[in-house]
């Protein structure tokens, strides 16, 4: 998948604390994620106190994020589209900014019999088409085992597959012609830019779900070369960029017989290439 995460972690329904939480003791634990550099410490905070059963897991969580490891990470979850994705450590971790790339397939084929999310990571976009299209057959593919593990968690309770391998080679035969809506959150950040990444991205998730190669667009590419085969006449691929690669990735789009458009979000900061299959 790609870029750095959004700065503000989004706060999910409370799950059962480590008991009574004190004024003290929610001072104690935003003083440390503060000192740690946290810039939403009061909101993390929060979190961590609703998702820890003790004393004990409060202290460890708090330790483990301030040590520099992402939230949700430490959570175990993140919100996205309205819903708690499992997301392991390792695994990527799912973008506020891509719901809107939810928003948009939705627009597109809001009857989409099948789905189809490659790069899938934590299998995040697939599991929200499905809670939104509701009775949709999904698949998901993504080239790292942890990932894929992660993905079929996230996938049960929609019958969603995930399937482990190289973007379309992951996939069962007999999806090709079939698939109403592709979404592919390839990675696009340039190699030479990976090392910019902030810690976060660059040291807790996977190399290959951020390093797009030499300019970001390798997986885009790929993944739109192979998408007329599988989408139905109608049917959409939707992958994310930044503002900087979208002119290059609607040529990679149309290159490849695509009707291609760009949907921006300013509140977002989202850019999402949009190809129509004839």
């Amino acid at each position: 998948m790609a870029a750095p995460p959004s700065a503000s972690p989004s706060p999910s329904p409370a799950a059962p604390g480590p008991g009574p939480v004190t004024p003290e003791v929610v001072a104690a634990v935003v003083s440390a994620l503060r000192a740690a550099g946290c810039v939403f410490a009061e909101e993390e905070a929060e979190l961590l106190l609703a998702t820890a059963r003790t004393p004990e897991e409060v202290t460890a969580m708090v330790d483990r994020r301030a040590a520099g490891l992402p939230l949700e990470h430490v959570l175990g979850w993140a919100e996205f589209h309205g819903l708690r994705i499992a997301v392991d450590p390792g695994v990527f971790v799912p973008r506020r900014r891509t719901e809107f790339l939810v928003d948009q397939a939705l627009a597109r084929a809001p009857h989409a019999p099948v789905v189809v999310d490659l790069c899938c990571g934590s299998g995040a976009l697939g599991a929200a088409l499905a809670a939104a299209l509701g009775a949709v057959e999904v698949h998901a593919a993504d080239i790292d085992p942890a990932a894929v593990r992660c993905a079929r968690r996230n996938l049960a309770p929609y019958g969603g597959l995930a399937h482990e391998g190289d973007l379309f080679d992951a996939l069962p035969a007999g999806l090709r012609g079939r698939v109403g809506i592709i979404t592919a959150n390839v990675p696009y950040v340039p190699s030479d830019e990976v090392a910019l990444l902030p810690p976060e991205a660059r040291d807790h998730e996977p190399k290959t779900a951020l390093d797009g190669g030499a300019d970001g667009l390798d997986v885009l590419r790929r993944v739109a070369a192979g998408a007329s085969e599988w989408l139905a006449p109608g049917g959409c691929l939707l992958t994310e960029t930044s503002e900087r690669q979208a002119p290059a990735a609607l040529a990679a789009f149309r290159d490849a017989g695509l009707t291609a458009r760009l949907a921006e979000s300013e509140e977002l900061y989202a850019h999402v290439v949009i190809g129509l299959q004839p």
